[in-house]
């Protein structure tokens, strides 16, 4: 048995049985890829896949089994590759992101800057998806890090820490109505066309929520995954736009007026997290703490330490209250 053949049979069910697009995804062929699979039944004695004609059709039983063991395995693999490396060389390698268009233009420049400063030899890679593939990307392990506000029940394999709460803009041309008034209101706001994000991307839950709690329906006359397009229809006319309130540039979008929106919405929080079991190098233990100061390396180990769900879920839970009054404190 090798890892390699591991390493193929995991890939072939993540890629839902293509053999042909997991070879892609391993940069090897589908006939060696084919071959070990088979090499490998034919040792352990049992079909991993069914087969019809030359084609997989689905995973047997045994091979259900197998390929979580291997998932396991191919992490733990993983892990030993990192301590290798940092006894090596702490300061070379690789970090891989997943994380939403607001995140990866508006969250993280400002970190991924520091940290290439000080560690210019590390490969930064960002993946930018929804939800719930960032989810997978993350428990896959095909990326280290998770970046996300939305949808957490996509998430439990992951050990997420909160990272800050933020709110809302809403963005309008200066000489329109919303902007002459002394506070907004629900009210006023569901006069008018929205124009906002995705459900699902960047707490677009929050705004629906305070709508139906509110009793008024929001008219969402267009809806994107990245603010900036948001921001380019609100300038069209289209309608006033609701985006995070990290989207809105004083300079760059001095064409338009920023309301504060942050007495209609609840806040939402965004998280980092990563996979359980998963060892962490110096500089990603450091890359934690610049994206989020509370985060240092020493409390993020405690969290990794702590065994038992509910004893981590109250250290989560002090975190959380602890990024509210930071957030009140900068107000």
């Amino acid at each position: 048995m090798k890892l390699r053949q591991l390493h193929y049979i995991v890939e072939v069910a993540d890629h839902e049985l293509n053999v042909t697009a997991a070879a892609e995804a391993l940069f090897t062929s589908q006939p060696g890829v084919s071959k070990q699979i088979r090499l490998l039944e034919d040792e352990l004695g049992l079909l991993i896949f069914e087969r019809n004609g030359k084609h997989l059709s689905s995973i047997t039983p045994a091979g259900g089994a197998i390929i979580e063991i291997a998932r396991k395995m191919l992490r733990e693999s993983d892990n030993i590759q990192r301590i290798a490396a940092d006894f090596r060389d702490e300061t070379r390698g690789s970090l891989s992101l997943a994380t939403t268009h607001t995140q990866a233009r508006y969250a993280l420049p400002a970190t991924i800057s520091r940290f290439k400063e000080r560690y210019p030899e590390v490969a930064l890679h960002i993946h930018q998806g929804t939800p719930m593939q960032i989810a997978e990307w993350a428990s896959r392990g095909e990326v280290d890090f998770a970046i996300a506000t939305e949808a957490m029940e996509f998430f439990e394999d992951l050990l997420m820490m909160p990272c800050y709460h933020w709110n809302r803009a809403v963005l309008v041309p200066p000489d329109h109505p919303l902007a002459s008034m002394p506070q907004l209101t629900l009210e006023a706001l569901a006069e008018h066309p929205i124009v906002t994000y995705v459900f699902g991307f960047t707490g677009r839950s929050k705004l629906d929520q305070a709508f139906n709690a509110g009793g008024f329906e929001a008219n969402v006359v267009l809806t994107a995954v990245d603010a900036d397009v948001i921001k380019t229809y609100v300038r069209l006319g289209l309608g006033v736009g609701i985006v995070a309130r990290m989207a809105w540039d004083p300079v760059a979008d001095s064409d338009l007026r920023a309301i504060d929106a942050s007495h209609l919405f609840d806040h939402s929080t965004t998280w980092i997290g990563f996979r359980r079991g998963m060892i962490l190098r110096r500089y990603m233990f450091d890359f934690i703490h610049m994206f989020a100061d509370h985060l240092d390396p020493h409390r993020v180990r405690g969290i990794m330490d702590t065994p038992g769900r509910e004893a981590r879920q109250a250290l989560i839970n002090d975190l959380l209250a602890e990024v509210s009054d930071l957030t009140a404190a900068r107000k």
